[in-house]
């Protein structure tokens, strides 16, 4: 169900409340260790990537197509794995999912986005959120040579984002071409499993060509808000994605677009998502509006730092979580958001915890 998100007041509210969320998380500080990604470098820490690890930008776009965005929301960056949504949507719609879920499961790995590992008990990359379920989603994409098979991820991408300026930065592709050996030895691991078929080299370089498109936060903004509007694009009114497929969509993202960090996410902040080594995070609340957030240094999971924490916020101080009530939701309505944000689950998870006095004496005996 859509909920109108289109009156004054509430346009003011979602304004007003994404500039005292980038406030808070410009200049929330960050916990340390993390590192930011350069295409054809590497991780770098954060004092050797330079300036831009500080830039921030939030998006936001209601299914009735209003855009909200705070920071630098105009500054294009490479879609990397967020791009691994839309094909896969597109290959969904294509094929149907009998014939991708023959390729490729739908399962959380527990493993990190890069693993060389697919499921043993079925013989296929766990989702297609992970580079191994990426590639073999990208070889699945119809079309006669890989230039058409190409246009074909470029025109859905574009359509998303409700125009033609979305393309292929040369030099990000180039720097990825050059540094794919872990990509490259995935491709002919699956290759050599029969799950990947046809030339390893083109497919690989398709899969790199969607990873190096560039997309503006507001970009990505209005490509969740199609995917929370049931694959119809507010702003142009063309309907991208059957409804039944950006089901199935927002069910892996829900599950498996965090990688290894997935289960936390779907319980703690509760919204399908998918982040990028670029620092990117799309969001969708579906029936509500699109998020996108970018912020370069990146947590042990490979997300956005920042980029999680605006999303803790989006949950538990704005409501957004799929399974709050509509009282909670202090964005679309006029609720108030609570004062304090509950504890993160990772550190409720790692602080060591003090036993009862019920439980201090000597130990039991082993048996």
């Amino acid at each position: 169900m859509n909920l109108p998100t289109g009156d004054a007041g509430t346009q003011r509210r979602i304004g007003s409340r994404l500039a005292e969320l980038a406030q808070r998380i410009a200049a929330w500080p960050l916990p340390g260790g993390e590192h930011c990604y350069r295409s054809g470098v590497g991780y770098l820490d954060v004092a050797g990537f330079g300036p831009e690890a500080g830039r921030l930008a939030i998006a936001a776009v209601t299914v009735d197509g209003e855009v909200h965005a705070v920071g630098d929301h105009e500054v294009a960056v490479p879609l990397h794995s967020v791009s691994k949504v839309f094909t896969y949507g597109q290959v969904l719609a294509d094929l149907g999912p009998e014939a991708v879920l023959a390729r490729v499961g739908v399962e959380p790995s527990g493993d990190a986005f890069n693993a060389l590992r697919v499921d043993e008990r079925t013989l296929r990359p766990f989702n297609p959120m992970v580079n191994a379920g990426a590639l073999v989603t990208t070889s699945l994409v119809p079309g006669p040579d890989p230039q058409t098979r190409f246009a074909r991820i470029l025109a859905t991408l574009r359509a998303f984002a409700g125009g033609d300026e979305l393309t292929v930065d040369a030099d990000t592709l180039a720097a990825e071409l050059a540094t794919a050996d872990r990509n490259r030895g995935t491709a002919y691991l699956l290759r050599s499993a029969g799950l990947l078929e046809g030339d390893v080299e083109a497919v690989l370089t398709r899969y790199l060509q969607q990873c190096a498109v560039h997309v503006t936060s507001t970009q990505l903004a209005l490509m969740a808000a199609t995917l929370a509007a049931g694959g119809r694009n507010p702003r142009t009114g063309a309907q991208v994605l059957p409804r039944r497929r950006v089901r199935d969509v927002l069910s892996v993202m829900h599950t498996c677009g965090m990688y290894d960090f997935a289960g936390e996410w779907a319980f703690e902040i509760g919204f399908p998502a998918k982040g990028g080594v670029g620092g990117l995070i799309l969001a969708v609340i579906p029936g509500k509006m699109g998020i996108a957030v970018w912020s370069p240094p990146l947590d042990a999971y490979g997300n956005s730092v920042k980029g999680v924490q605006t999303c803790r916020e989006l949950s538990a101080r704005l409501g957004l979580h799929v399974f709050a009530t509509p009282e909670e939701d202090a964005l679309l309505t006029a609720a108030a958001p609570p004062r304090a944000l509950p504890v993160p689950l990772e550190d409720v998870v790692e602080r060591p915890v003090e036993p009862p006095e019920a439980w201090a004496g000597p130990p039991p005996p082993q048996r």
